[in-house]
Order: structure tokens, then C-alpha cells, then sequence
């Protein structure tokens, strides 16, 4: 038999009616940096599980996070829920955040996506 997945899969589909927000903010220094995440449901209905997506500018990699699992640690990342907070509520957020090491480059991700549906990014 083959063992269940270790993180469950999302159990709604992306947001509807507005979708979602992500606000992106990076402190760095010599070789490191923070990045604070507020991703927002901007939707009408409750979020219940969620992934986002995202990818790293180059030479950016993932030493540690808080508020949600991250893999891989560079390129196409996917930040999952953990449990106290996979469910977002209509016009609320979840903060989440990682450090980070970097080589010079300390830009943020282009593009990000909860549950598969493209976010704005403020």
C-alpha cells in the first residue's frame, strides 16, 4: 500500500469572487534577509487549507520559516498551512515569513499564487 502524503492537499479551491492579496516585505543585509508575507483572501468565501506559490529570484535560498512549511528552499517554492492556520476567513490575512540567504540579490518574487489562482501584490 502506499503511504498517505504528509501534508494534505487543499481542501477548497481558491478564493472567489476578488481572490487574494499578497503584501511582500524583505529586510536584508550582507548575506541574509527576512521576508514577511501577509497573504489576504480578498475573496467571498472562506479559504479551508492553502498552498502558495511562489519563486525566488536567483541566488535566493530558504534557511528557516515560521507560519507555514516551505519546499523546496530556492526556485519554485510552496509555502503550505500548518495547523492553527489553514483556514482565512473572507477579508482577513495569514502572516507568514522565512529567512533567507543571498548573493547579492535581494528582490522579492514576481508573481505568487494561493491554491493555483494568481494573487495581486501590494
Amino acid at each position: 500500500t502506499t503511504p498517505p502524503p504528509t501534508t494534505p492537499p487543499p481542501t477548497t479551491p481558491p478564493p472567489t469572487g476578488g481572490g487574494c492579496r499578497v503584501g511582500y516585505t524583505v529586510n536584508a543585509w550582507n548575506s541574509g534577509l527576512t521576508a514577511s508575507v501577509a497573504i489576504t483572501n480578498t475573496g467571498s468565501s472562506a479559504v479551508n487549507g492553502w498552498e502558495l506559490t511562489f519563486t525566488l529570484p536567483t541566488g535566493q535560498r530558504i534557511t528557516s520559516g515560521w507560519n507555514a512549511q516551505y519546499a523546496p528552499s530556492s526556485g519554485a517554492v510552496t509555502a503550505r498551512n500548518v495547523s492553527y492556520n489553514a483556514a482565512i476567513a473572507p477579508n482577513a490575512s495569514v502572516e507568514i515569513g522565512f529567512q533567507a540567504t543571498h548573493e547579492g540579490g535581494t528582490g522579492k518574487p514576481t508573481s505568487f499564487a494561493l491554491n493555483g489562482a494568481a494573487c495581486s501584490v501590494s
